[in-house]
């Protein structure tokens, strides 16, 4: 078998063997196939795109590349959660926890922020002392024993899908829904849970900018967990504006403490309990309204704020840090953004806010940057809301005064504010399951 074979009949429109896709993919892992050859078929790929076969069975060679993490031991359906990345998305800190409470085992490894997008696992080091780095059985035994743990990625995870994703990155590939559905799935496969629910993002803070190409990207995703064996259920939420009222990594850990507590912003709220009901639905706790009364009542209850103390302490971080926020790292610097202006919040636009949220530290540009924990916006003002000139919009936090400033600009920037209060807008926008999409055209929320 010829890599160049391979290169050829992608490039004219051919279906690739699951044989010849295992060649690539273990050929490209151990460093046979040049990086030419694989861009190659890289671009083949975006030009003349992939079957459902064809994309299984790379997700499956990717997935197989390196460690799979073996749950069987844990009892219980697990299901995992995986976000396509926003501004302000804090919601694995909520549907995790309310999951685990409803007595749903959550075994996940989550990722660091990069760009304009948080990640959960540099949340939660924002709580002194918390670790999230932890051997296979360490993380495992946690499960075993308070049914969470949410670590960043250990071992030697879908390795063939972090040498490919470099070299898409740099090749103008990324951009394939094959190749991006592979990735995603391969690495939530080699994680090992049973079911999975995903959070796909539309809007101008997301990676799909559009419904229509986050609804392909959740059917591509769905149906490459049904092929190989998983259940999957897709959920498309709205990510033109951030979700809640807190972007930075402090800020956002005791946001997602008050909801747990019934006290947080409605729309991250809903999209945490929409989330998390379905993650009990996959584990067979019910019917769609018997999983959603079920998620309610783990946070009237007090049960799924316990939950995440427990993993918190059970990980070495300060659980009294989610009742007494003054633990929390705190900030050295704040100032209020002012309003131009007087009207109504016609809009927020998500990225810029993301853009705005790194510049003030809270984030970081490439892999490996220091990210200061206490540092993000607090926004006073939503789609919607009336607004005065003068009036704050937000408040921001960081260390350095020339960050405050940039951060500012950049925030104002994003906010937009008319004459007319702008129509309600849904949060959910569509549902995904193998047997079929149901679309929410109801408005909800802001």
């Amino acid at each position: 078998m010829r890599m160049y074979d391979l290169i050829l009949k992608k490039k004219e429109g051919g279906e690739l063997l699951p044989e010849e896709i295992r060649f690539f993919i273990q050929g490209y892992t151990a460093g046979e196939i040049p990086d030419y050859q694989a861009a190659a078929l890289a671009m083949a790929i975006c030009f003349r795109g992939m079957t459902e076969e064809e994309t299984a069975c790379l997700t499956m060679a990717m997935a197989r590349s390196g460690d799979l993490v073996d749950l069987s031991g844990i009892p219980g359906v697990k299901v995992d959660k995986h976000s396509t990345g926003g501004v302000g998305d804090k919601t694995t800190l909520i549907a995790a926890p309310v999951a685990a409470a409803c007595g749903v085992p959550v075994a996940k490894m989550s990722g660091r922020g990069l760009g304009h997008t948080g990640g959960t696992v540099d949340k939660l080091e924002a709580i002194p002392g918390l670790k999230t780095e932890m051997g296979r059985q360490e993380f495992l035994e946690q499960v075993r024993r308070i049914g969470l743990c949410v670590a960043g990625q250990s071992g030697n995870l879908a390795p063939a899908d972090k040498k490919l994703y470099a070299l898409r990155d740099v090749t103008a590939t990324v951009d394939s829904m094959p190749l991006i559905a592979a990735s995603i799935m391969s690495k939530k496969i080699a994680a090992g849970s049973d079911a999975i629910v995903l959070d796909v993002k539309t809007g101008s803070g997301a990676f799909m900018k559009t419904q229509a190409d986050a609804l392909a990207l959740a059917r591509e995703m769905v149906s490459i967990g049904e092929k190989v064996g998983r259940r999957v259920m897709a959920v498309i939420t709205d990510m033109d504006t951030p979700l809640g009222c807190c972007i930075g990594n402090s800020l956002e850990v005791m946001e997602a403490a008050k909801v747990l507590r019934g006290k947080g912003p409605e729309d991250l709220t809903e999209v945490s309990l929409e989330l998390a009901s379905h993650m009990l639905r996959l584990a067979g706790m019910g019917g769609p309204e018997e999983c959603r009364r079920r998620a309610r009542e783990a946070v009237e209850s007090g049960g799924a704020l316990e939950k995440l103390r427990q993993m918190v302490r059970a990980q070495g971080g300060d659980a009294l840090a989610l009742d007494d926020f003054s633990r929390f790292p705190q900030a050295g610097l704040c100032q209020e953004v002012l309003a131009r202006e007087s009207g109504y919040v016609t809009g927020v636009d998500a990225l810029a806010c993301g853009r705005a949220s790194v510049l003030l530290g809270a984030g970081r540009l490439k892999k490996g940057d220091p990210i200061d924990h206490a540092a993000g916006i607090v926004m006073l003002k939503k789609r919607g809301d009336r607004v005065e000139k003068g009036e704050a919009l937000a408040k921001i936090y960081s260390s350095e005064e020339g960050k405050l400033a940039e951060g500012q600009q950049v925030y104002l920037k994003a906010v937009s504010i008319g004459n007319q209060p702008p129509q309600a807008r849904a949060l959910i926008r569509a549902r995904v399951s193998r047997d079929g999409v149901e679309l929410c055209g109801e408005p909800s929320g802001r």
